[in-house]
């Protein structure tokens, strides 16, 4: 074991903790990875429990063997969706995060130094992968107990795992993933806490939780970010597809946006009725359902899911911004597949998959199928809203892997109805054309928006701050903000489009906007936006609305596209709605005009703050139509 580890180039203090540890297993298989994660072959049910300090015994998780794979689920509601404030960092490096020492009001070196004993007294398991994907990915290394098979097993999936034989003399960590998690019951109260610690040359993540969304997952989107932040680069929170029309037309689109946002849901066929109509409303004031016909729809080619990867080596100086997967496997939420048949596509590979695969909090009985329907039921005796299976990318048909050019970049968000006697920000009309400047402020504000499934922290509108992958960052907001007008404006050849979900105005239409947005841009392909075709929003932060939209010989009804023409809302609602729209835009602008800003950005935000117009933006960064 000394001579393979001798070639990864470990830290000293890795190797020190491997060295002095009861013992360590490295997996070189996904196979072995899998039998970890039950505690054996010979196991259909395990425990993941800790000795901890002052509880004796505390079960965290359990593992349960099916036939399609792994199903994991925790003792606490909580663990079951992520913590948006479980990061905190370790370093004196600049961050506009909270730091441990502010928040413990002690030095980290202790709790690090305590973590370190902790894992020298379990048997490991240890193993390298890539930081972002196998072809532009950074070396990195795990150090977790080895009950803990079923994180590990996911962190793999997730990352670039690799085979310790095959890693060459040349691999140096860039990062280190260490987990202990009985530190969540004697150090955090119970909490979600992953805690950065930025050195020179090396990026540590402290998971001290089982939960791998905000560590072996976000945790390492983290390490992305911070590596970019240092090279003058972005990883984007976003999902892209191409489009391939029925007359064989292609386009990629790349669907950014805060948790819940429509990410996932880019990459899904529409939903359609048993007799193959689409639902697109119902009006929550009269119930009235509106209905649409497609014959045809597109076929769609999935490139990212959640993190696409914009790496300065893949740029080819076409103008249009070009991206690849940044992950080797999807974190899918399938709160949305509530019956047989909800999504066809991925209920197919999640019920006969070609390999095993990870499922968290769906029910799951020995031997068994577990069915992706089936979500757990939490203390409350409602449905877990964040059920998820991790799902290797190569097991969806037909995936690109290669970087491929944006024609189009959208932002999701997520809307409650409006009415007149309900005003809210639930104003936007199905899609809306942006201006690259109002791209860029979407992108800095970020909106969480309403009724979010996948995080705890979900009433209101808030921020999810810069990229909509802040609450991943480890530095400043301020930086990211630049290398995102930085993005735009060497993407002058890419579109930007604003496409809510959940709800417009009145009507409640789930991810229906999105779904019908991707029919209208992929059949429209190269063709530009006519002016006279767009119509300016009466909120100058939505941009350009549509005056019409015709898909399939169907015209989409004027209430869909212009929230203000409904009867249930009108200018009175509408306005109301703009209001709070742009009073929290104002709220969450301030943070970012500081003299670190790009003096363009400095200007747009300032154009802003005086109630600029839609052509106000146009004429500081003109846009593609």
């Amino acid at each position: 074991m000394l001579e393979c580890l001798r070639k990864l180039n470990l830290p000293e203090y890795v190797q020190d903790i491997l060295n002095q540890s009861q013992g360590v297993v490295i997996p070189k298989s996904r196979k072995e990875l899998l039998t970890l994660a039950m505690g054996g072959d010979e196991n259909v049910t395990f425990d993941i429990d800790y000795e901890v300090e002052g509880k004796g015994r505390v079960l965290e998780a359990t593992a349960t063997k099916c036939k399609n794979g792994i199903v994991v689920n925790y003792m606490e509601d909580y663990m079951r969706r992520r913590d948006p404030n479980s990061m905190l960092i370790a370093d004196k490096n600049p961050t506009d995060k909270p730091r441990y020492e502010d928040v413990y009001h002690k030095d980290f070196e202790s709790l690090r130094m305590d973590t370190f004993d902790w894992l020298k007294n379990q048997e490991l398991i240890f193993f390298p992968f890539k930081s972002g994907g196998l072809e532009y990915g950074y070396d990195s290394v795990l150090v977790a107990p080895a009950n803990a098979g079923f994180f590990a097993a996911g962190l793999a999936d997730l990352q670039g795992f690799l085979n310790i034989d095959e890693v060459t003399y040349d691999f140096k960590p860039r990062a280190v993933v260490f987990l202990a998690p009985p530190f969540r019951h004697t150090h955090f109260n119970g909490k979600q806490v992953v805690v950065h610690n930025r050195l020179k040359g090396i990026h540590e993540v402290y998971a001290y939780n089982l939960y791998p969304g905000p560590s072996a997952k976000k945790g390492i989107y983290g390490v992305l970010l911070d590596i970019g932040e240092e090279e003058g680069w972005v990883t984007a929170h976003a999902s892209a597809v191409k489009v391939i029309t029925p007359y064989d037309n292609e386009i990629v689109i790349m669907h950014e946006g805060a948790s819940g946002g429509g990410k996932s849901e880019m990459l899904e066929d529409i939903h359609k009725e048993m007799d193959g109509r689409v639902i697109l409303g119902r009006n929550t004031v009269t119930g009235e359902k509106n209905y649409l016909n497609l014959s045809e729809t597109c076929d769609l080619i999935p490139v990212t899911d959640d993190m696409a990867l914009c790496h300065p080596k893949m740029q080819q100086g076409s103008k249009k911004l070009v991206v690849k997967d940044a992950e080797s496997s999807w974190f899918l939420r399938v709160d949305n597949i509530k019956r047989y048949g909800a999504s066809p596509q991925y209920e197919r590979i999640f019920i006969q998959p070609e390999e095993p695969l990870i499922f968290l909090n769906l029910q799951g009985v020995p031997e068994a199928t577990c069915l992706p329907w089936e979500h757990t039921m939490d203390s409350t005796g409602k449905p877990c809203p964040n059920p998820r299976v991790i799902m290797p990318r190569k097991l969806v048909p037909n995936s690109i892997d290669e970087p491929v050019e944006v024609d189009v970049r959208s932002f999701g968000v997520r809307t409650p109805a409006c009415t007149k006697a309900n005003p809210s920000y639930g104003i936007m009309g199905i899609m809306h054309i942006l201006p690259p400047a109002l791209a860029w402020l979407w992108r800095l504000v970020a909106p969480r928006g309403y009724n979010n499934p996948s995080i705890i922290d979900s009433q209101g509108m808030t921020s999810e701050g810069v990229g909509s992958y802040w609450p991943f960052a480890t530095g400043k907001m301020v930086t990211q903000a630049n290398l995102l007008l930085d993005q735009i404006l060497q993407s002058t050849n890419t579109r930007y489009v604003l496409i809510p979900n959940q709800h417009i105005g009145a009507y409640e239409v789930s991810f229906m906007p999105e779904w019908i947005s991707r029919e209208y841009i992929a059949r429209r392909g190269s063709a530009k936006f006519k002016p006279e075709h767009l119509v300016e929003a009466r909120c100058p932060l939505l941009g350009f609305g549509l005056d019409s939209l015709k898909i399939d010989g169907q015209y989409i009804r004027r209430a869909f596209l212009r929230p203000e023409t409904q009867q249930e809302v009108g200018i009175e609602g509408y306005d109301a709605g703009a209001a709070i729209l742009t009073e929290f835009f104002k709220q969450e602008l301030v943070k970012y005009n500081t003299d670190e800003l790009n003096p363009l950005g400095k200007q747009i935000i300032e154009m802003f703050m005086k109630g600029a117009t839609v052509q106000d933006y146009l004429e500081i960064m003109p846009m593609r139509y």
